[in-house]
């Protein structure tokens, strides 16, 4: 299945705050059942004009940049820069056994966590392009990728420069695919967005 490189709108520009104050928390639910699989194997397909690349290798190609590509694969990013928006530090990208994680690709909401606050209960298609959506997944820092796991807002946040875009974006994903957030959740964001009232949903 390739998704289409064209956003769909979502809803209308709106500021996180007063969304994030409307929302009603709700206890995690269960996670009995939760397999990664249950949203996707491995990476899915984007269409990029007439070629059909994966996920990872489009978000790479979207976040980094002085980008080379493998000559035998132009989906497969060889080598670039990446300004982390985690942590803030310049990584520099070179692809291979050893030191592709060096960068990796965040589910911005964890599959884990949405699998505990709605996304059981929505369809299999819909929890696939949850898993692939562009506006869920984040070319970061590895080790910071690895040590956030399935974490919320309540137990992980990025650098504080980051952390209103980092939530705002969270909220969006939460709001298009009808996920729910859980009291601590909501009030660490509350919290973030108290900061920057102004900020956007994306």
């Amino acid at each position: 299945m390739a998704l289409s490189t064209t956003p769909s709108e979502v809803t209308k520009a709106t500021s996180a705050l007063s969304y994030v104050n409307k929302l009603k928390a709700k206890a995690m639910a269960s996670h009995d059942g939760y397999k990664r699989d249950k949203f996707s194997k491995g990476w899915g397909n984007i269409q990029q004009g007439d070629r059909t690349c994966d996920l990872r290798n489009y978000i790479l190609t979207r976040d980094l940049t002085n980008i080379t590509r493998k000559s035998y694969d132009w989906c497969l990013v060889a080598t670039g820069t990446l300004k982390d928006p985690y942590t803030g530090k310049t990584i520099e990208f070179v692809r291979g056994v050893k030191t592709s994680g060096a960068v990796q690709i965040d589910h911005v909401v964890a599959l884990s966590n949405a699998w505990g606050t709605g996304a059981q209960k929505i369809t299999e298609t819909a929890r696939y392009q949850f898993a692939n959506d562009p506006l869920n997944l984040l070319a970061v820092d590895g080790p910071t990728n690895s040590s956030k796991s399935d974490k919320d807002a309540s137990l992980f946040l990025p650098r504080v420069a980051y952390q209103c875009k980092y939530v705002a974006r969270q909220l969006s994903v939460k709001r298009k695919y009808k996920l729910w957030v859980t009291a601590p959740e909501k009030k660490a964001m509350i919290r973030v967005l108290s900061t920057c009232p102004k900020q956007k949903l994306p």
